[in-house]
């Protein structure tokens, strides 16, 4: 990687965290695919591109590490993590979970307003998919499910599960793609969204299960279609770094 080749732009907003926001502009990149599995992220090209010294890089790539985002070899070298499966699936259950609960609970009683503006959501992605903006289409996705928390009052919850999904994201950055996926997004969403309006808990849990495991359900597809990204299950980051 050398900076020229780096994408993305980035203006430092002095009145906030340096690391955080070097951290939040990495994420960004390695989730969405922008930085492949892989590449190597030298610290001194990082400091070039974000006109910073080397401490809030390295504060940054540790985070992304926790988050297993990344792979830190010391005195070595730094790689974007290939996509770990197992963080995948446990993203997946965590959010299995909560999304369950929190439909059930926005369900009872009906809530005709709140379906109107998940609906309203929804027709945003709708005119993102009819431009081929699939960039703007997966930001609303995540709008449509962050509007599920606030309405819930469980606004934390969202950041929680958000700093725990960085893999299962890049699955579904590879699943997106495929023909028909985001289609069976929006239907989906539309289902939720009239569900919740209605005041059909059950219906919404459907809706939710179907929706939410749609990319575990083709994961062994998605794996052997994309080895160079996607680690085995019993990958060790540490064992290949001789």
């Amino acid at each position: 990687m050398t900076v020229d080749t780096l994408p993305g732009r980035f203006q430092l907003d002095r009145s906030r965290n340096a690391t955080v926001q070097v951290f939040e502009h990495l994420r960004e990149m390695i989730v969405t695919l922008a930085i492949k599995p892989g590449t190597v992220l030298p610290r001194t090209q990082l400091a070039d591109y974000f006109k910073l010294s080397l401490t809030p890089i390295r504060e940054a790539l540790a985070r992304l590490e926790e988050e297993r985002l990344v792979d830190i070899f010391p005195q070595h070298q730094t790689l974007v993590a290939n996509i770990d499966l197992t963080s995948a699936r446990q993203a997946h259950f965590l959010r299995m979970s909560l999304e369950l609960e929190i439909v059930s609970v926005l369900s009872q009683p009906a809530n005709p307003a709140l379906g109107k503006k998940l609906l309203d959501l929804v027709a945003r992605q709708r005119s993102c998919l009819d431009a081929g903006d699939l960039e703007n289409f997966t930001r609303i996705d995540m709008e449509f499910h962050k509007t599920l928390y606030q309405e819930a009052q469980l606004g934390d919850l969202w950041t929680m599960m958000r700093s725990s999904s960085g893999n299962l994201d890049r699955l579904r950055r590879l699943h997106l793609p495929i023909v028909g996926k985001a289609q069976s997004i929006m239907g989906q969403h539309t289902v939720i969204a009239q569900s919740i309006g209605d005041g059909d808990a059950a219906k919404a849990r459907d809706s939710v299960r179907e929706h939410l495991s749609g990319t575990l359900n083709v994961l062994n597809a998605l794996r052997d279609k994309h080895l160079d990204r996607v680690l085995p299950a019993d990958y060790s980051p540490r064992e290949h770094s001789a």
